[in-house]
């Protein structure tokens, strides 16, 4: 530096020189302009971000004991005795809660070691494990995750698992997470927090918190596990793909080892704790279990599929819930169901519905899908209905859909393949299941009270849920057993029917049908209701129901009885013999026979007593739904007359035998009534004891008929009598209780009316007077007006005429409208004229051979023909024969 005085003159005046000064005071000006600016912009910027903190802070999900309860549970449905049936999970449902106390030791600090080795000690957010996190992102190093288990919890249960896509908005839930966490510290025993978290967690194979997994992966309660076990479990949750114990061994045997080794330095497990563990070959237990798991893994059964349907159905009914929210709140809500199933006559039914023994024939249908995609890039479907069609079209044969074994279904769908396939045809999809034919549903309930005890929707492996449940949501034509829902109840509850009303079987026609018995071809004459029932005649079923009943009021009662099939289509005389546009369901049959078990009262079939919610508070109380069909003498009267239907019976003056004897369960009472549509497609049979009702349906699923190589028509009463005899082993027989509101009378088979002594007790058939029961105030006051007492040929048992020897004999009065022959022809009061012998006056003897009057209704006198004398005059009939006298139809 130049210190001379020139140098040293020259800078002074270069200092206090004008200009020098205004630069340096600009200079100034403009640092202190930019200082002043950055300290604002500073403080703007804390504001601003301390602003936005605050917001964010104040944005946060509120913060309290229900917020952090994992959601999605599944749902438990136990039987009647308690038991633990079926589990209802959906995916991201499948957790059951366990408590603090179920928890070992060790799978809690197994947890701790790997995710929070602070959790006991930090605020609920760990700085250290923060700054380690933050100094791994940076160096590239995987140092460990920053969040601890009280932020993993949030972010699970209050930030649905932290699924946001931009930094921003995963930075505003980070913020939110840690802050949350903090007050979360403050307000919950850390007990509690680790519990919610090990309850919360993902652990694999829709195994969600530790008491799911401990099953999944071991078959034992999560209270059971071993240290090794613990360190399994903890070593999924970082990632439960990769460290799966039965997908990625490999991997969680590594981590595995890594926990133990933490547990180690950090004091929670001696080193001789940790060789065990690490000498431990779990993963061969995983193994198996898991083998078995697959091996027992069943579909839920017909009961339960029906269930989930009653509960859905009840939760929108009772409580508002759409259909998506009942979906949801059964299948995650984790609710507890407790249903009416009971297990040993579940066990009974489905033993008996599976048992070959109980078959006659063992046949299979085939239920085949193929799609394909074609070489011109155009896809189709195929399905055994195809296969049909290919039978038909290009085979011309008369396949029926039914193979002999299970190798000729596969050889029948192999050939269709390869005459489908060509040569450029892709196989896209392909399924084939083999289903036992004939198949069967059964029904079995509790009439008092509604419950459904039992129930089957197939016989064979169930190999899915939901599947077709032949029991409830398959309707079928039900045959015979309709007779009494439409036509004989209403006859007796409203119309003034009784079991003694007689209709004449015999050629019948409504319109342009003519329906025929059961026995083909074959009319027995005067036959009452009770006949009807016991010996199920289509005629007098038919003829009541349009002649008494009217088909409008017969749709009534069927729906009355909780029939829910049914149309307007179905009003007409069919609907007596169970002819309907849809048929019905099983359960709606049995329920409806049911109501005439239980009295007269229908309860809406119930599958389920209570439910309870996650908590267990009771979420519905499943009262059941009841109204009266019947008066209790009908509901008797249908009852006595379908118990005699179980007794073997001939009917009198006829071959015709009861139908369903065969179904009779020894040493106890009991009703029912058996049905057969018209080309033996659908056979059934419901009935009843003082216990319980029972149904059964059978029948192949496409509608074949039931030939004896398909089976025949009467295994499925067989089956009903296994079933129903096992399940009242040990139980009293207190037979069926008959009301007040009934009363006897002794009454003629062929009129319904007042016997007359010595005319009805001489039919030629043997003695037709019997004892009836009657609701009171219904017995007939009429006596009998078709049995008469009448003087004819000795010989040709014509109209006697002057010369013929005669006789007094027992004869049928036969109605007007009387068509073709029937069991009561050989028997009818004679219409023509003997021809072979000469008019010679005879002396009129009372009541005797030459007597020229018979006893009629009551002891007057009944029809005369021609030259017979009835109080001095002489009466001819109309047509010749013999007409009709007071009180005669």
């Amino acid at each position: 530096m130049n210190y001379g005085k020139k140098a040293t003159e020259k800078k002074i005046k270069a200092a206090g020189s004008r200009s020098r000064k205004y630069t340096t005071r600009v200079f100034l000006t403009f640092f202190k302009t930019c200082l002043i600016l950055c300290t604002f912009c500073l403080i703007v910027a804390v504001s601003m971000g301390a602003g936005m903190f605050m917001g964010i802070i104040d944005s946060a999900p509120e913060l309290n004991v229900d917020s952090i309860v994992p959601t999605g549970y599944a749902t438990t449905v136990y039987d009647s005795a308690g038991n633990l049936t079926d589990t209802l999970v959906m995916a991201g449902s499948n957790r059951e809660e366990a408590s603090y106390d179920e928890l070992p030791q060790d799978l809690i600090d197994a947890f701790v070691a790997i995710e929070d080795s602070r959790f006991w000690t930090h605020n609920g957010i760990d700085l250290r494990s923060i700054s380690r996190a933050a100094v791994g992102v940076l160096t590239g190093e995987n140092r460990g995750g920053g969040s601890t288990i009280t932020q993993q919890l949030i972010k699970n249960n209050v930030f649905n698992g932290g699924m946001e896509t931009s930094f921003g908005a995963k930075l505003e839930r980070k913020i939110q997470e840690q802050y949350l966490a903090v007050q979360l510290t403050k307000s919950m025993d850390r007990t509690l927090i680790i519990t919610n978290y090990l309850n919360t967690i993902n652990l694999g194979k829709n195994a969600l918190g530790v008491k799911v997994a401990a099953r999944r992966y071991f078959n034992k309660e999560v209270s059971d596990l071993t240290l090794s076990e613990c360190a399994v479990i903890a070593g999924i949750t970082q990632n439960p793909s990769k460290y799966n114990p039965i997908s990625g061994q490999e991997a969680n045997a590594e981590k595995r080892k890594t926990i133990l080794q933490y547990m180690f330095d950090q004091g929670m497990i001696t080193k001789e704790e940790q060789e065990v563990a690490l000498a431990d070959d779990v993963y061969s237990r995983i193994q198996t279990v898991d083998t078995t798991y697959k091996a027992t893994s069943t579909p839920y059964s017909y009961f339960t599929d029906e269930l989930t349907q009653q509960v859905k159905d009840t939760l929108m009914e009772k409580l508002g819930y759409t259909e998506t929210q009942a979906h949801n709140l059964l299948y995650s809500g984790g609710l507890q169901i407790y249903t009416t199933q009971d297990p040993a006559i579940q066990k009974i039914v489905d033993e008996e519905v599976n048992n070959p023994d109980n078959y006659t024939a063992k046949r299979y249908s085939a239920e085949y899908r193929l799609s394909i995609t074609h070489g011109d890039g155009t896809t189709e479907h195929y399905s055994e209905r195809d296969m049909q069609s290919w039978h038909k079209n290009v085979l011309g044969d008369s396949h029926d859909g039914l193979y002999d074994s299970e190798e000729e279904v596969q050889a029948d769908v192999d050939s269709y393949k390869a005459w489908l396939l060509k040569e450029d045809d892709t196989i896209i999809g392909e399924s084939l299941t083999k289903i036992l034919q004939p198949q069967v549903s059964f029904v079995l309930m509790d009439q008092k009270t509604g419950y459904v005890k039992a129930i089957s929707g197939g016989r064979g492996a169930k190999t899915a849920n939901l599947t077709l449940n032949r029991a409830t949501n398959t309707p079928r034509q039900p045959g015979s057993t309709f007779k009494v829902i439409s036509a004989f109840a209403p006859a007796l509850d409203t119309c003034g029917a009784t079991l003694g009303t007689v209709y004449y079987d015999s050629v019948y026609s409504v319109g342009n049908k003519t329906f025929n018995n059961w026995y083909g071809q074959k009319y027995t004459g005067y036959s009452s209701i009770r006949d009807g029932i016991i010996y199920s005649m289509n005629i007098v079923a038919v003829r009541c129901l349009m002649e008494t009943v009217s088909p409008q009021l017969g749709l009534e009662y069927a729906e009355n009885f909780g029939i829910t099939t049914l149309t307007s289509q179905d009003l007409g005389a069919s609907q007596a013999l169970g002819g309907l546009t849809h048929g019905t369901t099983n359960l709606e049959l049995t329920a409806a026979y049911a109501s005439i078990a239980n009295e007269g009262i229908y309860t809406r079939p119930v599958f389920f007593t209570k439910i309870l919610d996650h908590d267990g508070k009771i979420l519905i109380n499943n009262e059941p739904e009841t109204h009266r069909v019947l008066k209790d003498s009908t509901a008797f009267l249908l009852t006595d007359a379908m118990a005699g239907s179980m007794e073997t019976n001939r009917k009198f003056g006829s071959s015709i035998n009861s139908t369903s004897a065969r179904a009779n369960i020894p040493g106890m009472s009991n009703a029912g009534k058996s049905g057969t549509t018209s080309k033996n497609n659908d056979i059934w049979f419901v009935g009843y004891t003082p216990y319980y009702t029972a149904g059964i349906w059978a029948g192949c699923d496409s509608n074949q008929k039931l030939t004896a190589q398909n089976g025949g028509t009467s295994f499925h009463k067989n089956i009903w009598r296994n079933i129903m005899t096992r399940v009242h082993e040990n139980l009293s027989d207190p037979g069926f209780t008959i009301p007040d509101s009934v009363e006897t009378a002794q009454i003629c088979r062929k009129s319904g009316k007042l016997a007359i002594p010595g005319v009805c007790t001489e039919d030629p058939r043997g003695n037709a007077v019997y004892t009836e029961y009657f609701a009171k105030g219904t017995v007939p006051s009429e006596m009998c007006n078709t049995h008469v007492r009448a003087t004819v040929c000795a010989e040709t048992g014509l109209l006697p005429g002057d010369s013929c020897p005669r006789t007094v004999l027992i004869r049928i009065a036969l109605p007007a409208d009387a068509n073709g022959t029937t069991d009561d022809s050989p028997y009818a009061l004679p219409t023509e004229q003997c021809p072979g012998h000469t008019s010679i006056p005879l002396p009129l003897t009372p009541d005797g051979p030459g007597s020229s009057e018979f006893q009629g209704p009551g002891g007057s006198l009944g029809p005369v023909g021609p030259g017979y004398v009835n109080g001095g005059s002489t009466v001819s009939s109309p047509t010749g024969g013999v007409s009709r006298g007071p009180g005669l139809d």
